[in-house]
């Protein structure tokens, strides 16, 4: 089956520091181009390409050209050394590297062996292109869509898959629970090669229409000047994590204009401490705690359904997923689900949803290691309360990366 996807219905983009503009027309031309040009050089369904850049307007028309001709995209963290793209290339096998102008010497060095597209020049070069449609057999539902990989600086990279399947399940879901109004224009200071900031943070809203104001990211001379960007831009919503708030909170002016109306935290722990200040400093009630993993399409949970008492570790309902919390089981036996936890209950955190990976990329061994029955198994320790909310306590296991 094939997906319902038109670059001809997606929301204005915006790079907020340069003040560059895409209206659906111009995103509809910018995709041609790209599908001309990988067309060009030999791309077929099935191939997949990595993408050295992010945080940019040409990023987003670069994924949906690759996913208009049935490819898969492996968006790369463009700060990674020269010795973990040539891991990371070695790992992903993919025909074809897209970079930009501001891709290092190492990196181009490291994908030299591969296609290489430059996606300046290409726009230069096919600028006079008109604006047509790049409609087709593709994509179709149960094609690889994207592979999010970790950097691979202390080991093997390990790529999660999700196809157009369960990234349309996860952006489905999120409108069912979270409606689409408070997206309406939405900033993103996240990286774009990580589940938080692209997946959810930038894909869920642009592509149902909303638009999408988007930032470098973790930039500290930014941040300093959070409050003004966000009146500049009248933003409506943003998401971001506890380390950007740390310092925002000490260095930024609060927003003045009252645009802003909800605010996403996740991927760490969020404080009460801190949860309590975002909401003064954004002047907004609606700071929700998102827990997401990328292998569930990140944004899995959070605190919605009314106001909300900030509390430490406090999640709570799930959003298109069922959250069960089951005592920890010897793992020499296998991965199963322990008991039921009861109300109150530490146990180990397991998640049910249509959105959930495929795999780990060619890695049929950690994928048996953290699925069992379509359920995922998080590693996360949790408790449910007696109105069925999740809080988090800790990890089962930490990692350094």
């Amino acid at each position: 089956r094939r997906v319902l996807f038109r670059s001809s219905t997606v929301g204005v983009l915006t790079e907020a520091v340069t003040g560059r503009r895409w209206d659906s027309l111009e995103t509809r031309r910018q995709v041609t181009q790209r599908v001309f040009t990988l067309k060009s050089a030999g791309f077929e369904p099935g191939d997949r390409a990595l993408i050295h850049f992010g945080n940019r307007l040409e990023f987003f028309a670069e994924l949906l050209a690759i996913w208009s001709l049935g490819g898969c995209a492996i968006p790369v963290d463009a700060r990674l050394t020269a010795f973990e793209v040539e891991r990371l290339v070695e790992t992903a096998r993919a025909r074809f590297n897209l970079v930009d102008d501001k891709t290092s010497p190492a990196t181009l060095q490291a994908v030299s062996g591969s296609i290489v597209l430059n996606t300046m020049e290409s726009q230069a070069t096919h600028a006079a292109l008109p604006p047509a449609t790049t409609s087709g057999a593709f994509p179709r539902l149960d094609d690889d869509a994207l592979i999010l990989f970790t950097s691979g600086s202390t080991g093997n990279p390990k790529g999660v898959v999700h196809t157009h399947r369960s990234l349309v399940a996860r952006w489905v879901t999120l409108r069912h629970s979270l409606g689409l109004d408070r997206y309406r224009r939405t900033l993103c200071v996240l990286p774009t090669h990580f589940g938080h900031g692209l997946i959810c943070n930038c894909l869920f809203p642009w592509l149902s229409g909303c638009e999408m104001v988007i930032a470098p990211p973790f930039q500290p001379d930014l941040i300093m000047h959070l409050g003004k960007l966000i009146d500049r831009h009248e933003i409506s919503f943003m998401s971001s994590v506890p380390s950007v708030w740390n310092l925002a909170l000490k260095v930024a002016a609060p927003p003045e204009k009252g645009s802003l109306e909800r605010v996403h935290v996740g991927s760490a722990p969020l404080s009460e401490n801190n949860w309590k200040h975002i909401m003064d400093w954004t002047g907004t009630g609606e700071v929700f705690n998102a827990y997401g993993i990328t292998e569930t399409g990140s944004w899995v949970a959070g605190t919605t359904g009314g106001p909300v008492v900030p509390e430490s570790g406090l999640i709570g309902e799930p959003w298109g997923a069922v959250i069960q919390v089951r005592e920890a089981t010897d793992p020499d036996d296998g991965l199963e689900p322990g008991r039921l936890c009861a109300i109150g209950e530490s146990g180990m955190v397991w998640l049910q949803t249509p959105a959930l990976m495929k795999g780990y990329f060619e890695r049929p061994d950690l994928t048996r290691a953290a699925i069992s029955g379509g359920w995922f198994m998080t590693g996360d320790i949790g408790l449910m309360d007696d109105r069925g909310r999740l809080f988090l306590k800790g990890r089962e296991r930490d990692e350094i990366n």
